[in-house]
Formats: C-alpha cells, structure tokens, sequence
C-alpha cells in the first residue's frame, strides 16, 4: 500500500484529526514560532520550496507569504484530511504560489533539481519514511546549491528554536 492511500483510509485520518488540531494550536505557535523556525531555514523570496508533510498548514502559510508570488511552495502530504485543512487555509489567505499535492514524498513526481529548499519539518523519523529513501529523492529533486532544513520530532534537547 502506498502512503497517500493510507492518507485516504478513513481510519487513519480519524487518528490524524486530533493530531491536527495540536499542529495548529496556540501553544504550538508559542512554542515554535513558524515565521522565526522558517527564517532559521533560511527561506527566501521567490524559491521553489518542497514542503514535506505539509500537515494542516503550520509552516505553509507563513512560507508561502515569505516567498512571494515569484517563488512556488508545494505542500505535500499523504493525509487527505490535512490537505482539505491546507486548502482551506490557503484560499482564506488568498495566495497563489501553493500547489497542494496529496503524494508519498519517496516519489514526489517533481522534476529533477527544480527545488531551491525541502522543508522536513516534523516528519521524520517517520515509519512510512524510510532514510534511506527518503533522501535520495530529496537529493535528486533539490537543484544542485540547494539546502534541505530539517526539524526532528521529537525534539531533542531544547525545543524552541
């Protein structure tokens, strides 16, 4: 079974929904503030940025605003019903530099070196994402001065950035 048709299982997605609704919560937002994590990432206007399980939108909008109309942000994820939340959020913030794509990130389908940055913030280690497949794609997706940001979970040692 390939990871977004368990991004469509229904059963998943009722185990996800809470999870969903901590990725957008206050407490995270003070614990990490998005727009400081993505400046840390070095994100910069008018790249074309990877973001790897997208979830419900926690660092998509705040990217996309920081890119510009000139950059493009891909928010990837398996989950059907954090996408539906990404779009949302996407129109309500009237952007169109976001491509919503339900897809496993071990086969993104992207063009090879079209990407200024992968976001992996929170995904791994994931069991559905094995390393050593993971990587490889994103290596043949990043053009070749690009920069991949990663932010384990869980965090070790200190938690905010």
């Amino acid at each position: 079974m390939k990871t977004e048709d368990l991004g469509n299982s229904k059963l998943l997605n009722l185990i996800f929904k809470p999870a969903g609704i901590l990725m957008g919560s206050r407490l995270r937002k003070w614990l990490m503030d998005p727009v400081k994590t993505l400046q840390i990432a070095d994100v910069q206007p008018s790249q074309n940025i990877l973001e790897v399980g997208c979830g419900t939108g926690f660092f998509t909008i705040p990217a996309a605003k920081m890119i510009g109309d000139q950059g493009i942000l891909i928010a990837m994820d398996a989950s059907s019903g954090f996408l539906k939340v990404v779009t949302k959020k996407v129109k309500n913030a009237n952007l169109n530099n976001v491509s919503i794509v339900q897809r496993d990130a071990l086969n993104t389908g992207l063009e090879t070196a079209s990407i200024d940055k992968v976001l992996l913030f929170g995904v791994i280690p994931f069991p559905l994402l094995p390393l050593d497949k993971l990587l490889p794609e994103m290596h043949r997706v990043l053009k070749p001065d690009a920069t991949m940001a990663v932010w384990l979970f869980p965090p070790k040692g200190e938690f905010r950035p």
